[in-house]
């Protein structure tokens, strides 16, 4: 079964919604269904204003391009068949056309938007002045929005989750680790704080951090520690202790150990006792 013949690009046609696939490059990943039930009452009262757009698939089939809230929210109404564009573009371009619709429309959150700008860049090669002209953004602006990909999928899972916008997620970011990241994001959550209560914490916890890299530098040179060390093994010796040093470093730590033999084994007089009392010990 062949798909239906349009006379022209362009045309609206009515296609049965069960022939219409999803984009499996579709950058929108969650879908809220309080908003597609009101786009729902919408399309019950007044059908749908804005047709969808689908490329020719195989066996009877169309590839949804662009408008799959629409399609939802019709399905959901009962709707039969969906107004529709059908334009005639490969697999690629059909990618790019759902990306840059969707990023148009601001249809996406930022974490979604971030990602679909990664794949125009990465996936298909298009660079960051072409992807910010397509879009009106400055490559600043993309290059800033690029930046929330640093942070971990399950920090970004719970910054959406959470209703965080994408001010508190780059707040995250000044930070120095995912440690100190995790650490702020569960405050934010829990204290359920605004961008400004935000960026104070983490001004906050960046300036305990300064302190205390001032507090470590203020010893000025653990190596001053190192000689003190040598100098009382010294002092041991010299008062006819065998004592044995050894130090190790590893990348967390300096470990200094010393050695001294037990009381009995250093024929020395205790205190207070004599020559004889020594050797008979």
């Amino acid at each position: 079964m062949k798909s239906p013949k349009v006379k022209s690009a362009g045309q609206v046609v009515l296609i049965p919604q069960e022939t219409i696939l999803p984009n499996p490059n579709q950058p929108r990943q969650r879908f809220d269904y309080d908003e597609l039930e009101g786009l729902a009452q919408s399309i019950r009262q007044n059908g749908i204003l804005q047709p969808i757009t689908v490329r020719p698939g195989a066996d009877g089939k169309f590839e949804l391009i662009a408008g799959e809230r629409r399609l939802r929210a019709a399905r959901l109404v009962g709707i039969t068949k969906v107004p529709a564009i059908v334009v005639d573009i490969d697999q690629k371009k059909s990618a790019v056309f759902s990306l840059l619709e969707n990023l148009q429309r601001q249809d996406l959150d930022f974490f979604e938007e971030a990602q679909a700008i990664d794949r125009l860049l990465t996936e298909y090669g298009m660079s960051q002045e072409e992807v910010g002209r397509k879009l009106g953004k400055a490559q600043s602006t993309l290059s800033n929005k690029l930046r929330l990909l640093r942070l971990p999928e399950e920090m970004r899972y719970q910054l959406s989750r959470a209703g965080l916008t994408e001010r508190h997620a780059r707040a995250l970011l000044s930070l120095d680790n995912d440690v100190q990241r995790e650490r702020a994001l569960g405050i934010m959550i829990d204290r359920h704080l605004t961008v400004a209560e935000s960026e104070r914490l983490i001004e906050q916890m960046r300036s305990k951090n300064d302190r205390s890299r001032c507090n470590y530098r203020g010893i000025r040179d653990v190596r001053v520690f190192i000689n003190t060390l040598n100098h009382a093994v010294d002092a041991i010796r010299r008062a006819g202790v065998d004592a044995d040093a050894a130090k190790s470093e590893t990348p967390e730590y300096i470990e200094y150990v010393v050695r001294i033999p037990k009381l009995e084994q250093l024929k020395m007089p205790l205190p207070g006792g004599g020559a004889d009392r020594t050797e008979s010990a």
